[in-house]
């Protein structure tokens, strides 16, 4: 198939989670011999930060202006056999559009913050990326979140086909590595800033970090602000490059999963970094939502501690070996269910089941006819 996706970033990961996993998902498409064309506008943020320039298993076509690059947008989607739009982008109202009125076999959008945008199509109808009166055109709407808010979607918003297409990770990528010097500590986050998440932050990690001063914990993410009183046994690494998660992870003996409010009410709502953290064998501890677990069985395969004493008593009083433990159950849920591959052929069944809808409902409108 040709697919053409119109995201929010696949060249900079900086400050964003929709880097990862379109990369995650365009090469695992592009490993199964689809083509996939990818339209990404050229803003000065991911400009300066890019850590993937030129992705060698999609064909990138940087943007400036909406109005300039139309006439190429047209062209693409008129050979396409699939269109998909993601949440965020930056054109996505002009985009969906676009796509509705193509000749594009099948018509989706991928919503990396349902919550978000179902929150907001709620109160106001509309977000800067997506109209409610858009959504009954759309042949299938994949989301980042499952459970009860796909059928709130189907019933009050009218869409087709609402979807799981949860986050994935690169088996390559993201596995087992050696213990590394430079990222080993006793326990590590990875996360842009967020008021929402920065409370949990500081009980989890901080206070751990607080309690046990003979230990090094590590903190990977943007755009802290200056307020922030970091431990002095905190190190904080801005941005950290995509190529070193894996050895993060790896060489933590515990990482924090800290989820956005957002997600946390919505539940089913996984991020990126916990698939690729239980990739990599490493012992997550969560807070917890509703939901989590169909992901990962608390106790066996995550850690759910209600603040940062239990955290400490796990590094200083747990059991080596039963800790590793968990973190290895984890790699073998993730192995199992939340590969790229593994999203690939979910997006491949989901646009093979809507194509023969269509081709059903065509026929059955011919017979009346």
């Amino acid at each position: 198939m040709k697919i053409v996706l119109f995201g929010l970033s696949i060249t900079s990961s900086w400050g964003n989670g929709h880097a990862t996993t379109f990369r995650a998902l365009a090469r695992a498409l592009d490993a199964r011999g689809h083509r996939v064309v990818f339209f990404e506008k050229d803003v000065e943020w991911y400009a300066s930060n890019r850590d993937l320039p030129e992705p060698g298993f999609c064909e990138l076509k940087l943007y400036e202006r909406w109005a300039d690059v139309l006439p190429e947008v047209r062209r693409e989607l008129a050979q396409a056999d699939v269109a998909m739009v993601g949440s965020y982008f930056p054109d996505g109202i002009a985009a969906v559009e676009e796509m509705l009125e193509s000749q594009a076999a099948v018509r989706t959008f991928y919503d990396i913050d349902t919550p978000v945008t179902v929150t907001t199509l709620r109160e106001r109808g509309a977000t800067d990326y997506l109209r409610a009166e858009q959504l009954r055109a759309i042949d299938v709407y994949f989301s980042f979140t499952g459970g009860p808010m796909l059928r709130e979607l189907e019933e009050r918003f009218g869409v087709r086909r609402a979807a799981p297409l949860y986050c994935s990770f690169d088996p390559e990528r993201y596995r087992s590595y050696a213990r590394s010097q430079r990222f080993r500590c006793a326990m590590s986050y990875m996360g842009t800033y967020a008021p929402d998440r920065q409370p949990k932050l500081e009980e989890y990690l901080f206070g751990a970090a607080r309690a046990m001063e003979e230990e090094q914990f590590i903190v990977a993410g943007p755009q802290y602000p200056s307020r922030v009183r970091w431990p002095k046994n905190v190190r904080h690494i801005v941005h950290l490059n995509p190529r070193w998660h894996a050895h993060l992870y790896s060489s933590s003996r515990l990482t924090l999963n800290v989820t956005r409010r957002d997600m946390v009410m919505a539940g089913y709502s996984p991020s990126v970094r916990l698939f690729e953290a239980a990739a990599c064998g490493a012992t997550i501890v969560s807070d917890n939502w509703p939901g989590l677990e169909t992901f990962f069985e608390p106790g066996r395969e995550i850690l759910l501690p209600t603040g940062s004493e239990e955290i400490v008593h796990y590094l200083r009083e747990a059991d080596e070996d039963g800790l590793r433990e968990i973190g290895l159950a984890a790699q073998r849920r993730v192995l199992a269910a939340h590969t790229s591959q593994q999203r690939a052929l979910e997006f491949e069944r989901e646009v093979e089941a809507a194509r023969s809808g269509e081709r059903a409902r065509l026929e059955n409108s011919q017979a009346l006819g």
